[in-house]
């Protein structure tokens, strides 16, 4: 059957598939009726003609199925109002939409169209307001365009905003004739969407385009999971599954891919599954790994042979100087680690929480401020980075540390402005939480460090390694060339704490120990079942710890969880938590996620515009009538328009990657069997070590017993360490 409706508001949309659940007015019907389907960014005002049929949902009661629809404009001066004060148009929200139909009337989408410089004529409406809306309702017409094509390909209009975006007038053309580049170009596009993109486009199953792009893809989630390559093997067993079609078809396309140098190639030697002896194989690369992993070994090995501008003596006397200046006591390590900063080129600094790194980056910066130098320090992530001040501060300098984007000054899209043109000043540079510093961002740090310069790498090795591509922290202390120290002592501060012992435990894969009493700071709640943990992090995180410990429940307590997936995930965690922590107040709905004002938020992405990076965590302040919104990032007021608030997530919940290079007062630790995939050894001890006064774990007892005895998980694919040894050698370095 067929209804008409004018669309009144969007409930429920699902930005990667286009499902959507709208509230439309039908004639005759004194209820809003809901309509269930696929649609495009249908805003409300739109004018639908659905066909599909009734149906009675256990949970929503009666829906409108839509099979297909037809969209009108809206003719009326109401649905006129409505459409333009839905968010669509940027400058627009309902108070100036009402405005310009009061100017404007009936005619008000032919002024828009035709004359659209006559906006000037509503009062409120200021220059630059006009033009942005100008500006933004010649977007939509465009990206509309975009909505048409796909949809008579049968094609979702999900992502036709972001197609817009990335490639405006040429949208139609990189579509018709290289579709596979939205999987290159577009963030939230992979090679999935745009392979069935191309496919429904009339894209041949076996062109050599379509299985160029799958196997670039098959290689590039080698990289997503951390390997710098894929042994020939692996790849193609891995794009045949993908592309649907046999391991042996791919040998053409993958010669002419290496012969062409879309992928380098490189033989290493691995063990043999089977049995694991050592064996020669043939290792793929892409190109900017391939020379990222070569670079550093490189670059590293000319640090190490470089001569520094000033020599510094490091002997018995300096170091009980030092002390009986900083009143610090070392142990022989700790005492190690200050001679070897002051004597070599680049060093490592490793050791896991209560070892004493912080003390020893403390009596290291002491030591160089004696001798006049001038320090630099950085660190992957903005919280890491103010972390690493206040520790700097403890000292009576006033160094500032900076994320290492800001540290070369990333200008989008030119890329780093240092480099070795622009190579960074000063004599020492002091880099924190390396665990989570990826290969090519590594390379990038490298290529401006001029020769003359100390490097000192600080990190605990035993953390989840980096979201990106590569190894780097544990093949520098694999290679054994360059210099390093790692603290094992744990000092008498923190062997009274149950969270460093217990992670300490974990570590060394013994199950943690929480009969300390009800003075310890590390407690294991039994939860048998997934709706048993999350009533019991509700419970936690709302009433129980605030009302025993003090505590602001967003402020000073974190909820850190394997997965973003599942029952006890980020996903289903963060809109229980919501519910019960912020019910209430001015809300917008984005992609199926309902922010409010006062949530606790997460960055997802870096955005170098806007100088907020992957992993940041805000409080949503202000939400405007044009679907804007406000987010406060430790006092930065930094506002996200409609299309990109896909880069925000709700953060009363966030997986334990995202937490790399944080602490929290407070840390609770949902585990569940469902996580399976996840339960790693490194997870929980990085999980662990991010509570700075308080740790609950809640869940299965067989959940944590399996991740403390699992480090099968751990392995990437690298070839760092051999390159370094290799070029070492030929150097004459030797090893250490």
């Amino acid at each position: 059957m067929q209804l008409r409706c004018v669309v009144e508001r969007i409930t429920y949309r699902n930005d990667e598939n286009g499902f959507c659940i709208l509230k439309g007015r039908v004639k005759n019907q004194e209820e809003l009726v809901s309509f269930v389907g696929t649609f495009p960014a249908v805003p409300a005002g739109t004018i639908l003609t659905c066909e599909g049929d009734w149906k009675i949902d256990a949970r929503y009661g009666k829906q409108f199925v839509v099979v297909s629809y037809r969209e009108s404009l809206p003719a009326t001066v109401y649905g006129i109002e409505k459409y333009l004060g839905s968010g669509l148009i940027s400058g627009i929200g309902p108070k100036n939409a009402r405005k310009i139909v009061q100017t404007f009337g009936e005619d008000t989408l032919r002024v828009l169209d035709e004359t659209p410089q006559r906006l000037i004529e509503v009062p409120g409406l200021g220059k630059k307001r006009v033009e942005r809306i100008v500006l933004s309702w010649a977007a939509q017409k465009d990206i509309k365009e975009i909505m048409v094509f796909l949809q008579s390909h049968d094609v979702s209009t999900a992502h036709a905003a972001r197609i817009y975006k990335q490639y405006a007038g040429d949208s139609l053309r990189v579509l018709r004739e290289t579709p596979y580049r939205l999987a290159d170009d577009i963030w939230g596009i992979g090679f999935v969407t745009a392979d069935r993109i191309a496919l429904k486009l009339g894209m041949k199953e076996d062109s050599y385009d379509r299985l160029r792009s799958g196997l670039l893809f098959a290689l590039s989630q080698f990289g997503n999971e951390g390997h710098c390559y894929a042994l020939r093997s692996q790849l193609t067993a891995h794009a045949a599954k993908l592309l649907g079609v046999s391991p042996e078809s791919l040998t053409m396309t993958l010669d002419s891919m290496i012969s062409e140098k879309d992928l380098l190639t490189e033989e290493v030697i691995v063990e043999d599954s089977n049995t694991g002896i050592p064996e020669q194989a043939t290792a793929l690369f892409l190109p900017a790994l391939f020379y990222a992993e070569l670079g550093v070994a490189r670059r590293l090995i000319r640090l190490l042979a470089a001569r520094s501008q000033k020599s510094l003596r490091a002997d018995d006397k300096v170091i009980a100087r030092l002390m009986d200046k900083t009143g610090l006591m070392l142990d022989e390590k700790q005492q190690l680690a200050v001679q070897m900063a002051l004597t070599q080129k680049v060093m490592v600094l490793t050791g896991g929480p209560g070892t004493g790194k912080t003390t020893t980056l403390r009596a290291i910066l002491t030591a160089f401020q004696l001798y006049g130098l001038s320090v630099s320090l950085a660190a992957p992530t903005g919280r890491a980075a103010k972390r690493m001040t206040e520790a700097c501060s403890q000292t009576g300098l006033t160094l500032e540390s900076k994320t290492i984007h800001r540290l070369l000054q990333f200008q989008p899209p030119q890329g780093y402005e240092m480099n070795e043109q622009h190579p960074l000043t000063g004599d020492v540079l002091i880099v924190d939480e390396c665990s989570m510093i990826d290969l090519t961002l590594f390379y990038s740090l490298l290529k401006a460090i001029p020769d003359a310069m100390r490097l000192i790498l600080i990190g605990d090795v035993d953390q989840l390694p980096s979201i990106g591509a590569g190894n780097v922290l544990s093949d520098l202390l694999e290679s054994r060339v360059i210099p390093a120290v790692r603290l094992t002592q744990i000092h008498r501060q923190a062997s009274g704490s149950g969270i460093i012992t217990n992670a300490h435990r974990v570590n060394r894969g013994i199950y943690p120990d929480f009969t300390r009493g009800p003075d310890c700071d590390c407690f294991f709640l039994v939860a048998e079942n997934n709706p048993s943990i999350v009533s019991t992090v509700l419970s936690l995180v709302s009433q129980r710890l605030p009302k025993a410990y003090s505590l602001h429940p967003t402020l000073d307590i974190q909820v850190l969880a394997p997965m973003q997936r599942g029952e006890t995930g980020c996903v289903a965690l963060n809109n229980a938590l919501q519910s019960v922590l912020n019910p209430h107040g001015d809300s917008l709905n984005h992609g199926g996620i309902l922010f409010r004002i006062g949530d606790k938020v997460m960055q997802i992405r870096n955005n170098y515009d806007k100088e907020i990076f992957n992993g940041d965590i805000g409080f949503v302040r202000a939400i405007t009538d044009e679907k804007e919104m406000d987010v406060d990032f430790d006092g930065r007021l930094v506002r996200y328009e409609s299309m990109e608030l896909d880069e925000l997530m709700l953060a009363y919940a966030v997986t334990v990657h995202k937490a790399q290079g944080s602490e929290f007062p407070v840390v609770v630790l949902p585990l569940s069997m469902s996580a399976y995939p996840m339960l790693q050894r490194n997870l929980i001890y990085t999980g662990m070590t991010r509570a700075k006064r308080l740790l609950v774990l809640v869940g299965d007892s067989r959940a944590l017993s399996l991740a403390v005895n699992r480090a099968d998980g751990l392995h990437r694919q690298t070839w760092l360490a051999p390159r370094l040894h290799l070029l070492a050698e030929n150097q004459g370095l030797g090893g250490i």
